[in-house]
């Protein structure tokens, strides 16, 4: 599931929290998915019930690892972090941080 709006991902995660789920969170450029990235989605997903990835937005990307990033636009990057069997929900941000 590929969620743009933070209000609508909160009433998700909140819906699963109420049906008595584990809510689990990590957050990433994932511009270049490569085997650490499912190791890591994978472990996190363990921890709990239900992964959702916060993805860094193309400025954001743009501003942490450089004017040459990212190779791929944030619909690409979301659209494969959503095919992963491990990840719940994706959800971006244009800020550095999801904080």
């Amino acid at each position: 599931m590929i969620i743009t709006d933070w209000d609508i991902a909160n009433n998700q995660v909140n819906q699963w929290k109420e049906a008595g789920c584990t809510i689990v969170f990590t957050n990433g450029c994932f511009d270049i998915i490569h085997r650490g990235h499912i190791e890591l989605l994978s472990a996190a997903k363990e921890k709990g019930d239900r992964l959702v990835v916060g993805l860094n937005g193309d400025q954001s990307v743009k501003r942490l690892k450089g004017n040459d990033r990212p190779l791929q636009p944030v619909e690409d990057r979301a659209m494969i972090l959503d095919a992963i069997e491990s990840v719940d929900m994706v959800v971006g941000f244009e800020e550095d941080t999801p904080a």
